[in-house]
């Protein structure tokens, strides 16, 4: 198998060679090479048989004389018959050999076939056993390679530095350093911090790296190479850098261009333009682009190129603004694979302008210019000014650069107060604020530079709200004195030699410079004066220094200015001059040697600024250009001086909000603003820009309209041929598709027969109709036409010559074609196709269309109607949105369908943006209208409304009204005849259309508006309503929207008509369309109905109100009730009845106001009229009265009853708890509780696991629901639900492994529902099921241990010689032990102590004849196997004849537990 490659050009252009591996290929080539030698045997055999048949025929000339013309006939035939069977017999000799070599070949080639296979397939093999051994290998050496290598890397290490260069020019320079780490760093080069390429410059440098030395070579050195050169090594395990500056100096005599050094400003080099002519064409361009600040964006032209050759092409150019782009890290350039783009990485202001793109041959040059606006990104403080633009540097030197910029422009936000300027030192990210306070002007000195380094700068801008993002920065600049070149000088030796040597060495051994010379002011303004000067001559070979020293004028001392730090540069920068005063000056030179004299005096010098803001520009005038765009041109400013540009700023008329147009100064006074709003009406205004600030504004432009500007139209199209009869051909085309912005006026028509040259004029006049029928014609000729349109502006161009039409009479009885197609209220998946009927309609009338389409690229065509449509349009529906169509339309008539129109253009299915409808309405004066607003309109456009999709031409039935860009069909007479579909076309826009459709339903509502505007009725705020007073008073009442000063009223009350008096008093207030009734005293004879009516001119209205039944009942009552309610509140009285609420203590607080009390009004507390004593007595004063109700039982039901009492009268509030109320407040109490409970507790009983909630309070009359796994539990003996005032709770008897799971508390407030939830399972369930048996057996084990029942004394007081019996009951299960102790020790039963226990529970001990020996402590002890009990008696004997004892009276004695044995408790 042959692995050779197909060369790109074979792929692209299909030859064929032996690298093709393709059998039938090879075959077709020895195809073609057989038959070219065969073709070339038979020419070459047919010249041989030309040549001997020439001989013979020359041969027979010689002796035609003896040969009759028989036998010459005879004898040519034979030859000819020999001839044709030698040619047959050596084509069949060649077919043979033919197919031998072909067999030949096909085996050769088999054979040659099989052989590269194999060879292919012992090479593969080989490779792949290859490829694992080494892989087998590598494997093995992992491991160890990698602990290797770790100990090795480190990161990069520079052992020799960069040192610096000064070199002549021509000359080379080498720039070496050494730099270990491992894994080997990469190392770049930097040329002021831009990357060093070979490529971009070759033969330039040459770069090496062997054995970790790196160096940098410069070939031929020039001044643009003084620069600062820096080497970054890098791997992954850090970073270092080491920089050097070099210095490359000029012979004397060469001339050096004014430029600053690091920043080098020359001719771009010179292109060669290509020899080749191309032809360039713009197949797609950029537009108009808007962005903003930090985005990226590409400029993309694709161009066709031709001819198109690889390694000849035009050259490219991009240009902004007329200057050059070049590439650099902001913009990357690409031109080829036929496109050309420009790509910004990050935009700033800077970027804004004109952008055009050159191609350029020697065929000439071809261009596209389109503008980029960039706009300011979103600021970092709010109300913060954009970022300032246009960096650059200038008359850098040793320590000093002078640096300027472009000021934003402040549309909407503060006026700029200054500015900040920052520098960085090139290879850092260090920025430094160079100036401590802002700087009002667009200039600034950067003094305190490093000589021989390279700095970059920023600037950032200031106002009230802020401090803008900082601008692009500058181009990179090093601190370097060009003037150093100035002091070589070139010395001519013998013959052509010469030798450079600077102009010190010239000037002997000058050991103390002289005076500096030229001092002047290079630059004043009003914060600094720059200072310049000329060094010393002669100066010496030492290194000068230079100190400045100012005085006031008039002063005549003298204050050194830099007497910290000495000065390098021949110019100084010298701030913080007083204000109004003037200065002279002075500078001293200095060496190591010593100090010159003081240079000559400066003139006075005044800090002031030199320029001034500039004067606002003069006259804005703005004009038409695109839809979108508007040219801006205005009067330059009177005071024009060092103008930096123009700022441009928009508003929407009648608006006052001002927007910037342009971002970036502009320097001509002319601009394109793009990006309006079509139709849509603006103002312009301009201010000027200089390094001082901004101008004011200038007077503000006329309002314009933004339309296209007027043109020429576009051409017709679509020629079509409607009727002939053979000597005339009617024509019909369409109308431009661009009027130009001026009505088209009219038509030019031209003809020429089919091969003629010359075009004839049909008309000499213009002609507004766009069908025409062509008279004088030829029969049987076939001709062509073209027409033209003509506006304001012109002749437009011709439409192209239309198709050959034969001048033949129509005689077919179908009808002809119908034409002009066009479309209208084009939706996503709809549109209205219109056309206009066929000039010949055959033989009959016509009778219907039927309309076709399909998509624009399919073949076959789909008809819309089933039915053929009797209307000239035809609305299609069901279409894809986004696909393009194309349509066609054939006419019926009696005969059949006739021919088909020409294909309609096509329209593609999708709504425009900003589709707008038919809106109806109607207006102040109650005309009912159509309304339609288009924004797209130009001069030319004009609307036009249709009926059914037929102009609207009645003038008896509808009025239209256009104004502007707003049109309204107003309807005279409406009536259902005017019901239908109503649509509305704008021309000269790209198909703007509407349709509407007036159906009953919506004419109803239109004429019902109409009837209320033209017969008017005075509008109410409110109907007639009434209210009551507190004195039982009522009040009737309406209020009108408004009334004038003529309006005027009635009451009719029963159909009577009252008027004001004491009984009705009346008013009515016009200002605020108030009218009122107020009757004193409402009786029972009032009932009726109650209207007001109101005149006010032309409007009327009423208002009725009935009082009727039971309407007037309610009112009568509540009268009645309002007027008691006076006469109560006139003696003490309860201002709010007996209420009740519950506090967060979750009790029920009774509340009642009281008012109109004193001191002797007496306030009860009753419940069911027994007085209710409570601790205090209420405060009347402060007029509210309390009744606490803690834990609200049952037993509070009742009913409750507040009094007040004087000899003014007396109150009663009452309040009955029961039912409803009592079931409110438990729910209330419900809620407080609910809130307020804590979580499930756990505690275990004997008797099991019982879940308890601790709440403020609880009761049974709460709804409280237990749920076990979402399950409601009913109280049983398993489960049992209880309570008690402060918890509720859940016993869960004897629980088993059925009761683990969640419990849920639910407590139901009326509204809510508070839960709480407890997982009583795993080890909760556990330890809880473990306690409770633990808890039961210690229950267990109580009620059956050993214990005293019956009572025993604790002391016994007894006389020597008498008994004492002590008895008591025991009881135990099983029966328990009684024994009986003596201080301790066991009794010894005798007949002295006698224990007797009878039915194993009456237990007694008798002492018989006590002595004194007996007295002491007694116990007794009942115990079984569960445990017991012990008793202590104190027995005190005294003798007969003593004293009784003072003792305490005997109580019953209290047993002390005696626990259960260990064994019994184990088990």
């Amino acid at each position: 198998m042959s692995l050779v490659t197909v060369p790109f050009y074979q792929k692209r252009h299909k030859h064929f060679d032996q690298s093709y591996r393709n059998v039938q290929t090879r075959y077709l080539l020895d195809e073609y090479a057989a038959k070219k030698r065969t073709s070339s045997h038979s020419s070459s055999q047919k010249s041989f048989s030309q040549k001997s048949s020439s001989q013979r025929a020359a041969g027979q000339t010689a002796f035609r004389g003896a040969t009759c013309s028989i036998c010459a006939k005879r004898l040519s035939t034979e030859a000819l018959e020999e001839e044709e069977q030698e040619k047959k017999r050596r084509y069949q000799s060649l077919v043979a050999s033919y197919g031998e070599a072909k067999r030949e070949r096909f085996l050769r080639d088999l054979a040659e076939m099989e052989e590269n296979m194999h060879l292919a397939r012992t090479q593969a093999q080989d490779k792949l056993d290859k490829y694992a051994i080494q892989e087998m290998v590598e494997d093995k050496l992992t491991g160890h390679r990698h602990s290797y290598l770790e100990r090795m890397r480190r990161a990069p290490e520079i052992l020799v530095r960069l040192r610096s260069h000064t070199v002549w020019e021509r000359m080379s320079v080498k720039l070496c350093f050494t730099v270990q780490g491992f894994p080997t760093p990469v190392v770049q080069w930097y040329k002021d911090g831009s990357l060093i390429c070979q490529a971009g410059e070759p033969g330039k440098y040459r770069i090496e790296s062997k054995y970790g030395v790196h160096m940098l070579e410069i070939n031929r050195a020039n001044f643009d190479d003084t620069a600062t050169y820096s080497a970054v090594a890098t791997n992954g395990y850090g970073q270092v850098s080491t920089n050097a500056a070099v210095v490359v100096r000029r012979f004397h005599g060469d001339e050096e261009p004014f430029h600053s050094v690091g920043l080098p400003i020359g001719l771009p080099p010179s292109s060669v333009i290509p020899y080749m002519h191309f032809d360039v064409q713009f197949l797609e361009k950029f537009g108009v682009t808007f962005r903003r600040e930090g985005e990226t964006v590409t400029l993309k032209c694709t161009l066709l190129v031709t001819p198109e050759l690889r390694r000849v092409q035009p050259r490219a150019e991009w240009y902004r603004d007329d200057v050059l782009v070049k590439e650099s890290k902001w913009t990357k350039m690409f031109f080829g694979e036929g496109q050309a783009s420009l790509s910004f990485t990050h935009l700033n202001k800077d970027d804004e302008g004109l952008y055009t793109l050159r191609i350029v041959s020697r065929g000439g040059v071809s261009e596209h210019s389109a503008f980029m606006f960039v706009r300011d990104a979103d600021p970092l403080v709010t109300g913060a000014p954009g970022a300032p633009m246009d960096l650059q540097c200038h008359d850098a030197n040793r320590d000093y650069v002078i640096v300027t910029w472009k000021p934003p422009n402040t549309t909407t936000e503060s006026p700029v107060i200054g500015y900040f300027i920052d520098r960085c030192e090139v290879g850092t990210d260090n920025w430094v604020q160079c100036n401590d306070t802002p700087v009002k002007i667009c200039k600034y000195p950067v003094t305190g530079l490093f000589e021989g380094r390279s700095y970059i700068f920023r600037v950032r801008a200031v106002n009230s709200a802020g401090i803008s993002r900082p601008s692009r920065v500058s181009e990179a600049v090093a601190a370097l004195d060009p003037v150093d070149l100035k002091r070589l000088q070139a010395v001519h030796l013998e013959g052509d030699k010469e030798i450079v040597i600077y102009q010190d060495d010239l000037e002997g051994d000058v050991q103390i410079p002289g005076p500096p010379t030229n001092v002047h002011a290079s630059e004043i303004s009003r914060t600094y004066v720059v200072l310049s000067w000329d060094p010393p001559a002669p100066r010496g070979k030492e290194p000068l220094m230079y100190f400045v020293e100012k005085s006031v004028v008039g002063s005549g001392t003298w204050q050194r200015v830099n007497a910290q730090t000495a000065v390098r540069s021949p110019r100084y920068a010298v701030f913080d001059l007083a204000e109004g005063k003037q200065y002279v000056f002075r500078v001293l030179s200095a060496s190591k040697h010593g100090m010159s004299d003081p240079s000559e005096i400066t003139a006075p010098i005044q800090a002031q600024d030199m320029i001034v803001v500039p004067s606002a520009p003069g006259r804005v005038l703005a004009s038409r250009n695109t839809k979108t765009s508007v040219v801006v041109q205005w009067d330059r400013p009177k005071h024009e001086e060092d103008l930096l540009g123009y700022y441009v700023d928009c508003c929407v008329a009648g608006s006052n909000v001002w927007e910037p147009c342009n971002h970036k100064p502009i320097g001509y006074n002319r601009f394109v603003v793009h990006g309006l709003t079509t139709g849509e009406q603006y103002v312009f205004r301009v201010k000027a820009v200089n390094a001082v600030g901004t101008s004011e504004s200038s007077q503000e432009s006329d309002v314009i309209k933004v339309q296209a500007a007027l043109t020429v139209p576009s051409h017709p199209y679509g020629v079509t041929l409607l009727n002939c009869d053979g000597h005339s051909m009617t024509l019909g085309w369409k109308v431009p598709k661009f009027s130009g912005g001026a009505p088209i006026l009219g038509y030019y028509i031209d003809k020429r027969e089919a091969h003629h040259k010359n075009w004839h004029e049909v008309n000499s006049s213009l002609i507004k109709e766009r069908i025409l029928t062509v008279e004088g014609l030829t029969e049987g000729s076939l001709y062509e036409f073209k027409i033209a349109a003509v506006n304001l502006a012109g002749i437009g161009q011709p439409s192209d010559p239309s198709e050959l039409f034969k001048c033949e009479a129509w005689t077919m009885p179908e009808p002809g074609p119908a034409y002009d197609l066009t479309f209208c209220e084009v939706r996503d998946s709809s549109l209205v196709m219109l056309w206009k009927a066929p000039v010949y309609s055959g033989s009959g009338p016509i009778t219907g269309y039927f309309v076709d389409y399909k998509e624009e690229d399919s073949g076959e065509w789909s008809t819309v109607n089933e039915a053929a449509t009797a209307n000239r349009y035809l609305k299609v529906c069901d279409l894809h949105q986004g696909k393009t169509y194309v349509f066609r339309v054939r006419a019926v008539n009696a005969s059949g369908v006739g021919r088909p129109s020409d294909m309609s253009e096509p329209v593609l299915v999708e709504a425009r943006p900003g589709t707008k409808e038919i809106s109806a309405g109607v207006d102040e004066e109650g005309n009912i209208y159509l309304s339609f607003d288009c924004q797209e309109m130009t001069d030319a456009s004009q609307f036009t409304w249709c009926k059914a999709y037929e102009e609207v031409a009645d003038d008896q039935k509808f009025r239209v009204e256009t104004v502007g860009d707003h049109s309204k069909l107003y309807f005279k007479n409406p009536d259902k005849g005017d019901l239908g579909t109503y649509s509305v076309s704008v021309s000269d826009t790209d198909g703007v259309s509407s349709s509407f459709t007036l159906d009953e339903e919506e004419l109803e509502r239109l004429m019902a508006l109409s009837n209320e505007i033209k017969n008017p009725t005075i509008p109410l705020k409110s109907e007639l309503a009434y209210e009551i007073f507190d004195k039982g008073q009522v009040r009737f009442w309406l209020q009108a929207e408004h009334l004038s000063p003529d309006a005027s009223y009635r009451f009719i009350i029963n159909d009577r008509e009252v008027s004001d008096s004491e009984k009705h008093r009346i008013k009515c207030d016009k200002a605020t369309g108030l009218i009122e009734m107020v009757m004193d005293r409402f009786t029972i004879e009032n009932e009726g109905t109650y209207t007001v009516q109101i005149h006010d001119g032309k409007a009327k209205n009423q208002s009725s109100l009935v009082l009727i039944g039971d309407a007037f009942k309610a009112v009568l009552d509540e009268a009645e009730f309002q007027r008691k309610e006076f006469l109560r509140k006139q003696g003490p009285h309860f201002a709010e009845y007996l209420h009740w609420d519950v506090t967060d203590e979750c009790e029920v607080r009774l509340v009642c106001k009281v008012a109109n009390t004193k001191k002797e009004t007496v306030f009860k507390w009753l419940k069911d009229d027994v007085l209710y004593e409570t601790e205090t007595l209420p405060d009347l004063e402060k007029g509210v009265c309390l009744l606490l109700i803690p834990k609200l039982s049952k037993k509070d039901l009742g009913e409750y009853k507040a009094t007040l009492k004087d000899e003014r009268g007396q109150d009663v509030s009452i309040l009955e708890i029961a039912g409803k109320v009592y079931e409110d407040m438990v729910l209330a109490m419900s809620r407080v509780c609910g809130t307020s409970a804590s979580p499930l507790k756990v505690l275990c009983t004997e008797e099991g696991i019982r879940l308890q909630c601790f709440m403020k309070y609880f009761t049974e009359e709460m709804k409280v629901n237990w749920y076990h796994k979402d399950a409601k539990i009913a109280s049983s003996e398993h489960m049992r639900i209880g309570g008690s005032e402060e918890m509720a709770w859940l016993q869960i008897c004897e629980p088993t492994e059925k009761d683990k799971g969640k419990y849920t508390f639910e407590i139901y407030d009326g509204k809510d529902n508070h839960q709480r939830s407890l997982d009583l399972s795993g080890r909760a369930f556990d330890e809880a099921l473990a306690e409770f048996q633990q808890l039961k057996a210690a229950a267990f084990a109580e009620k059956n241990r050993g214990k005293v029942i019956g009572g025993l004394p604790d002391v016994v007081t007894i006389m020597e010689g008498k008994t004492l019996n002590l008895t008591c009951t025991v009881f135990g299960n099983p029966d328990p032990e009684v024994v009986w102790f003596k201080n301790d020790k066991d009794i010894e039963l005798s007949e002295h102590f006698l224990v007797k226990v009878e039915q194993g529970k009456y237990v007694s001990m008798t002492i018989k004849g006590v002595t004194s020996e007996d007295s002491g402590r007694y116990s007794i002890h009942v115990k079984n196997k569960y445990g017991g009990e012990k008793i202590d008696i104190t027995i005190s004997v005294y003798k007969h004849g003593e004293k009784i004892p003072d003792i305490s009276p005997p109580q019953q004695a209290k047993p002390k537990l005696i626990p259960a044995s260990a064994s019994v408790l184990a088990k």
